[in-house]
């Protein structure tokens, strides 16, 4: 057991910085025994103390942000200058693989130490006054230090936060009937996915789920699988102006004078189809917390194109793991994520997608909170219309299916409650569809021959 932190060497330290800047939890863990002077220099000890300071005040991880304001107020210019230089090594080990260890060394020192600090106390006690119940609460609570601080839910005591606003906080989707049936949408460590052939238009419902927090204020992160982050940030400038996608072009001041009024950030992220896996979206997300990006919701566009670091030898052991893992870190950085899975080719004839249509792994909708499918079929794509079915709730009600108007020019989705006036006019305008598609298909004709 070694007595100096210098022992395991300049890095190690460096890295240990990093997970107070990184991870809630242990710093909430280590920040009773931590103790900035075991640290072998100036900065790193000053960066140590304000980690401390600032989680003191704020009960979070410190971000660089903070501490481009904090910096300033050192007048030590060599201080300074060494300071911010210790800070960019922080940032470049941020996802070095081997930080769990580091995390597990350095409470294990840390511990130790304050342990040894309990037994030299104890001794002076000892040989003044002999009070063996302050020696044995001395060590006690040096036993104690560091311990995992969450032990659950205590049933009796924490009432007030089971019937608190904050007991679930939420959120919302840009369509109020899927929000009252998941009362107020989804919240952190939850996972949402939509179902849907191909071609159908998940991407335009995770660009509308998006936009649509943003327009409320929340902050987004958005990851994208097949398309470039450029065109999906065109498509979230359709859902806000409501141009057509093709002709955003022409209208330029218009998307710049709608987005300037949008109260919430978005990140888009590319990553090429299966190359990226939950750990890499992790990873990222670490990265822009430790840079003072804060999120309250990812879109993964979308999980089945997600690659598998689990090695499963077949594709529905595969997925399953992929939607564990996804759900796994809606968790770990308590926010909702919001996916899309992949229907099978049967499901483009039918007029309402079923739990059985989820091509290859039934995993998916048992590891999700709250599944929704959508159905267009051709004469749906000509009238801008679907239909919305729950698979699943967790939250109240499923086995529901809403109408909906979609256009996917525009990124407008609506979707309607039955017995709503919007509803029964999408409603007959779906059941009429076959009506719809003669009549267009006859007007196409006419059109054909009078240009003859």
């Amino acid at each position: 057991m070694t007595n100096k932190l210098s022992d395991f060497g300049h890095t190690f330290q460096i890295k240990s910085v990093s997970c107070l800047m990184s991870d809630s939890s242990f710093i909430a863990q280590i920040y009773d025994i931590l103790d900035e002077k075991h640290y072998d220099s100036d900065s790193l000890k000053w960066i140590v103390k304000e980690c401390k300071s600032y989680y003191d005040e704020y009960k979070a991880p410190i971000t660089l942000d903070v501490f481009k304001v904090k910096v300033q107020d050192v007048h030590n210019d060599i201080l300074k200058t060494t300071i911010v230089e210790t800070l960019k090594e922080v940032y470049r080990y941020l996802e070095a693989p081997d930080l769990e260890f580091i995390k597990d060394q350095a409470i294990d020192f840390f511990k130790n130490q304050t342990l040894k600090n309990a037994i030299i106390e104890s001794v002076d006690i000892l040989e003044h006054n002999g009070d063996f119940d302050a020696i044995k609460k001395l060590v006690d609570d040096a036993m104690r230090a560091g311990a995992e601080r969450n032990l659950g839910h205590d049933y009796q005591e924490d009432i007030e936060i089971r019937y608190s606003e904050m007991a679930r906080d939420t959120v919302e989707t840009p369509w109020d009937v899927l929000n009252d049936l998941m009362q107020g949408g989804l919240a952190g460590g939850e996972l949402g996915v939509i179902v849907a052939p191909a071609g159908i238009g998940k991407t335009w419902i995770l660009c509308a789920l998006g936009a649509g927090s943003m327009k409320r204020g929340s902050n987004v992160v958005h990851y994208t699988l097949e398309l470039n982050e450029a065109y999906v940030g065109l498509r979230y400038d359709s859902c806000f102006t409501g141009i057509a996608n093709q002709n955003l072009k022409y209208h330029i001041d218009d998307v710049k004078t709608k987005i300037e009024d949008v109260k919430g950030e978005l990140i888009v992220k590319y990553f090429p189809t299966k190359t990226a896996s939950v750990n890499t979206i992790s990873a990222h997300l670490q990265k822009l917390r430790m840079m003072g990006k804060d999120f309250d919701m990812v879109v993964v566009d979308y999980a089945d194109i997600l690659k598998d670091t689990g090695n499963a030898r077949e594709v529905r052991h595969a997925l399953g793991n992929i939607y564990e893992d996804l759900r796994g870190l809606a968790g770990e950085f308590e926010v909702p994520i919001w996916t899309a899975s992949q229907a099978n080719r049967s499901a483009l004839d039918e007029d309402v997608i079923e739990a059985q249509k989820v091509a290859e792994s039934y995993q998916k909708i048992m590891t999700a909170d709250f599944v929704v499918s959508l159905s267009r079929k051709v004469e749906d794509k000509i009238g801008n219309t679907g239909r919305f079915h729950v698979i699943k709730n967790r939250f109240g009600p499923d086995g529901i299916t809403f109408p909906a108007k979609m256009n996917t020019n525009t990124g407008a989705i609506e979707i309607f409650e039955s017995t709503s006036v919007g509803g029964k006019e999408t409603q007959g305008k779906i059941d009429n569809r076959d009506n719809l598609m003669k009549k267009m298909l006859s007007n196409r004709y006419d059109d054909l021959m009078s240009d003859d």
